[in-house]
């Protein structure tokens, strides 16, 4: 079984004190020495028991160990007075600064002389002409950039017209007049003549022709009904009456 843990706390009997002090000094020093020579390190071990009796051990000598260990406290007390001494001026120039911020600014102006009201006036009005310039600069860049925008869509709208108008000369011409298809056959072959009159045969014929399938109009069985009971209604009379209209209509057109 493991050994159970002890209370630590001052042993009230004095012989079991003695002997845990001696097992423990000796184990200390053991330890001590231990951590030396595995690490390399200079280790210094003082002790001194209730009676006064000193023990001691060092792995490079009591003497330079001490001497060391003043000299570190030495440095360590003036290096740290030296790093307050430089955190108590950056605080002083921290102030300064956000003093002379806040009067730039325009506030805390009263505590300043006329002398240092002009120099804070001079400073402010170089600030000034420093901005102003650098504002015309960017100006003048972004008109730069507008103008050579400006020269390059002037270019592309240059080389669009130039292909548009190279199309255009490939592309043919419709110059001459299309007739419409109601101006060429007239539903009413009779008003044609009579209105716009033919100014040759071959007219006239044409539209007599065309007359006859205009008259024809309409579905395919509506025509051939139609044909049926007109065929047995039809005498010499209209075929006669057919023939002097279209004499009279040639005559007309011979007069004229």
């Amino acid at each position: 079984m493991g050994r159970g843990k002890i209370e630590i706390k001052r042993i009230e009997n004095a012989n079991s004190r003695q002997v845990t002090f001696s097992k423990r000094r000796s184990g200390l020093l053991k330890k001590a020495h231990e951590l030396s020579v595995l690490c390399d390190a200079e280790v210094a071990v003082i002790v001194f028991s209730k009676s006064g009796k000193l023990f001691e051990f060092s792995s490079t000598g009591m003497k330079k160990t001490l001497s060391r260990y003043g000299n570190h406290q030495s440095s360590s007390a003036s290096k740290a007075e030296e790093d307050c001494a430089e955190v108590d001026l950056l605080k002083d120039e921290l102030s300064k600064l956000q003093e002379k911020h806040l009067q730039l600014q325009g506030k805390g102006l009263n505590i300043l002389t006329f002398k240092e009201l002009h120099n804070l006036e001079q400073q402010l009005y170089h600030a000034l002409i420093t901005v102003r310039e650098r504002k015309e600069r960017l100006l003048t860049n972004q008109l730069e950039e507008s103008r050579l925008k400006e020269q390059r869509a002037e270019l592309e709208n240059e080389t669009l017209r130039r292909q548009v108008q190279e199309l255009r000369s490939f592309l043919p011409s419709f110059t001459h007049y299309v007739p419409s298809y109601i101006k060429c056959f007239a539903i009413d072959p009779k008003n044609a003549v009579i209105n716009h009159g033919c100014l040759d045969d071959s007219e006239c014929s044409l539209q007599k022709t065309n007359s006859d399938t205009t008259l024809q109009l309409g579905l395919p069985g509506e025509a051939h009904d139609r044909r049926k009971k007109e065929g047995g209604r039809e005498s010499p009379s209209s075929d006669s009456v057919t023939t002097n209209t279209t004499r009279e209509t040639a005559q007309k057109i011979s007069l004229v």
